[in-house]
């Protein structure tokens, strides 16, 4: 155990904030946090990492225990970078113990050149220290962590100061990640990534040695990593084994459950209730109505299931239909900047989009994603052609919202885009995307970035166009917002061309990716998953031709031997080592076929509803992949005998 809290309550101005929280964190544990904006989950962190204090309503709650061994590394402990220091001082200090004892270590070795012998002790034990902690490995760490967050060789000696904010976060967890805490605590991580840096990052936290918390609403970050989910809701964190959509299908069964078990002991009391009213004044009858009043006394009462909170109606509809070949796009070059000073992103970009395609489009920060939307929209010049067949009407969702006007409330804004419209039919409207109260009122401006995105997505339901564009549309949205939308995206019956980041939402809507590059763009058909499939097949032809240039590279300047004589024993032995790598091969195809079809299973009704045969399939589906490691561990040794047979 690291850390563990009993019975955590927290009040803010009178209301209940967290409700007899309970958590304990293990040694490898993989949690993620979630929960509605404004839902408690950066509390509950600040209690965990001591800088603020639980709420007590009786002796002995709100209790906070850490052992001996728990060190706990927090992103927000690290915000505050010494802006004075080079980016490549700020990673070293987080070794200063180390580098201490490699300074004494040189101090020793020059001492025992002078034959002075009475410091070989004191040497030996630092210098296993120092092998024991990786000391000799202090710069390819950092190395390694800085390539990984996105930070090239040219930026090592840069002062942090002259970094933007979101590259001083990122600076901030490669140091927490150099610190190497026993229990990591990050606090939405993924926020000022692009993908190569997420993906970087999924891969290093998956082979962490210490336990994790992480508070994301990226969904298919929590789903690589996490092996439990916590979800706090209205004050109360609950639990789920697995990871993200493990935690949507269980939840989803214990709701049901709680359900059924309430509506059958509410029958029950009814039916109870009713045999004490008609039976109690009656004195043949008395003593049997006075024992079920004393059953009822007794009896456990469930307390009615928590009905869900609305969530926002968002459904994008369009009247006219375009043409089935929408957009052409010829050779467009994408760039900023005028005159001189005008940069080229993207040279020469070409694609063509049909009615009712949805394509995500993704690339680097920088690479020109939103420059690209706006000169499709003609909002800026370029070179090259963009054609538009008729019948068009596009609708934009600027991830700026600079489409609304900071001063206007929120009912102006509508209101002055539809004038006949009442206050109630604004609302109403307002109401579907959950803006609701006083927020109506509020100006444009002081609105979260979440509530902005809100109104414009509220705005884009009324202008009904036919192509929706859009520009990362979920970067301020809780989960349960990003469902939503993700919803009414993929039952959108027109065409879309969004710009993303969340991985999630491009592998469940869209249907087509555009890659942008520095050097010119490609198309791929199908989502996130496909694309990936396709980069990862492309990596590994790139490194087999590789690994093939080396190989033809040492034969040439390597003599040629001739080939050893292989014994009848030795022949035989590789025909054996063979048929057990050809049977390895075939049971983990099984093992895969199988895991497959219960990932399958896992969706379906009659596995939902039943929480024991769920549970059995989870246990199941561990079983399997556990077996399929320790197979694919045995082919590697087989594999690496057969060519160690094969070179005798």
């Amino acid at each position: 155990m690291l850390l563990q809290v009993n019975d955590v309550h927290k009040f803010y101005q009178g209301n209940y904030v967290l409700s007899h929280v309970s958590l304990t964190v293990e040694d490898h544990d993989r949690i993620g946090l979630i929960g509605v904006n404004g839902c408690g989950k950066s509390t509950l962190l600040r209690i965990l990492t001591g800088q603020e204090l639980p709420d007590h309503l009786v002796e002995g709650d709100g209790d906070v225990q850490r052992a001996a061994k728990t060190t706990v590394g927090y992103l927000e402990q690290l915000g505050g970078l010494d802006g004075e220091n080079t980016v490549w001082e700020e990673m070293r200090s987080v070794f200063q113990p180390l580098l201490r004892t490699q300074d004494r270590l040189h101090c020793l070795e020059e001492s025992m050149q002078t034959e002075d012998l009475s410091v070989t002790e004191e040497y030996h034990r630092l210098q296993t220290w120092f092998e024991d902690n990786d000391g000799y490995q202090i710069d390819v760490k950092i190395r390694t962590v800085l390539r990984g967050m996105g930070f090239p060789p040219e930026t090592d000696m840069r002062t942090i100061s002259s970094f933007s904010g979101g590259e001083k976060t990122r600076l901030a967890i490669a140091r927490l990640l150099l610190e190497a805490p026993n229990l990591l605590i990050l606090d939405e991580p993924t926020n000022h990534l692009d993908f190569q840096t997420v993906m970087w990052l999924e891969d290093y936290l998956k082979d962490y040695r210490g336990a994790l918390l992480l508070v994301s609403h990226d969904r298919y970050f929590l789903d690589r990593l996490c092996t439990s989910i916590c979800e706090i809701e209205r004050g109360v964190l609950t639990r789920y084994k697995g990871n993200y959509t493990a935690f949507t299908q269980l939840k989803e069964a214990a709701v049901a459950r709680q359900w059924k078990a309430y509506e059958i002991q509410q029958k029950e009391i009814a039916k109870l209730e009713d045999y004490v009213a008609r039976n109690l004044v009656r004195a043949s009858t008395t003593k049997s109505a006075q024992s079920r009043i004393k059953q009822l006394e007794k009896m456990e009462r469930i307390e009615k299931p928590v009905t869900a909170q609305k969530q926002a109606k968002v459904r994008f509809t369009y009247e006219i239909d375009p043409p089935e070949e929408l957009l052409k796009v010829q050779d467009v070059n994408v760039a900023v900047g005028n005159g001189a000073d005008r940069k080229t992103l993207l040279p020469a970009l070409s694609f063509e989009v049909w009615c009712g395609e949805k394509w995500g489009i993704i690339g680097d920060n920088g690479v020109g994603k939103s420059t690209l939307l706006k000169i499709l929209q003609g909002m800026l010049p370029h070179t090259g052609r963009v054609r538009w067949a008729s019948n068009v009407k596009i609708s934009y969702f600027d991830q700026e919202s600079a489409n609304l006007h900071p001063q206007k409330t929120v009912m102006q804004e509508i209101h002055d885009r539809v004038p006949s419209w009442t206050d109630l039919e604004v609302r109403k409207l307002l109401g579907q995307v959950r803006l609701t109260g006083d927020n109506v009122f509020k100006p444009v401006g002081v609105l979260s970035g979440g509530e902005r995105a809100k109104v414009c997505f509220a705005v884009m339901m009324l202008e009904r166009g036919n192509v929706l564009i859009l520009d990362e549309p979920t970067n301020h949205l809780d989960i349960a917002m990003k469902e939503v939308i993700e919803s009414a995206l993929r039952s959108f019956e027109g065409t879309l061309l969004f710009v993303s980041h969340d991985r999630y939402l491009l592998d469940h809507v869209a249907d087509h990716i555009l890659e942008l590059k520095a050097d010119g763009a490609q198309a791929y058909a199908g989502g996130f998953s496909a694309w990936m499939e396709v980069r990862q097949k492309a990596e590994t032809v790139a490194e087999s031709e590789k690994q093939m240039r080396q190989a033809d590279s040492s034969a040439a300047t390597t003599p040629k031997e001739k080939p050893a004589y292989r014994s009848k024993k030795q022949r035989a032995q590789q025909v054996k080592l063979r048929v057990e790598l050809r049977q390895l091969e075939q049971e983990l195809d099984q093992m895969q076929q199988e895991l497959d079809q219960l990932s399958q299973e896992m969706t379906e009704e009659p596995v939902c509803s039943d929480y024991q045969l769920m549970q059995e399939k989870c246990v199941r589906m561990e079983k399997l992949r556990q077996a399929m490691e320790k197979t694919m561990e045995q082919m590697i040794s087989v594999e690496e005998t057969l060519a160690d047979t094969q070179q005798q």
